[in-house]
């Protein structure tokens, strides 16, 4: 997958295939900046680039990780089954659900589910 893509004319961006894991809020400015860099209104991660335990709402990985794509206002989207994560936690589940019910983070199973979710345009 490219770079950055369009759903319904708005810009997606998704890092490049790698080994590497994110996990840092200095790895969360580094896709912002790339966001940015691209032109895009989303940031679209595959879950699979996030260490299991950044899942895990005891280390606080994942919300300073949205921490700083809410603070620089750009929108997120982690892609992909993280049901493992969701069966092991109520709060982690609590938390998706409230994410999923916003317009800034959302949690999908795939880039289909992203498409229906996007607007037809960004204000």
């Amino acid at each position: 997958m490219a770079p950055s893509f369009e759903l319904h004319g708005i810009r997606i961006f998704t890092p490049p295939p790698s080994d590497e894991l994110f996990h840092t809020e200095e790895d969360a400015v580094d896709l912002i900046s790339a966001s940015v860099e691209h032109d895009a209104s989303y940031v679209a991660l595959p879950v699979d680039r996030f260490d299991p335990a950044f899942f895990d709402l005891h280390t606080r990985s994942l919300g300073e990780f949205i921490q700083k794509f809410v603070a620089y206002k750009r929108r997120l989207a982690f892609v992909g089954d993280i049901s493992r994560y969701l069966a092991a936690s109520s709060s982690l589940r609590a938390f998706v659900r409230e994410a999923n019910e916003g317009e800034h983070v959302w949690f999908v199973a795939n880039l289909d589910e992203l498409a229906a979710r996007l607007p037809t345009s960004i204000p």
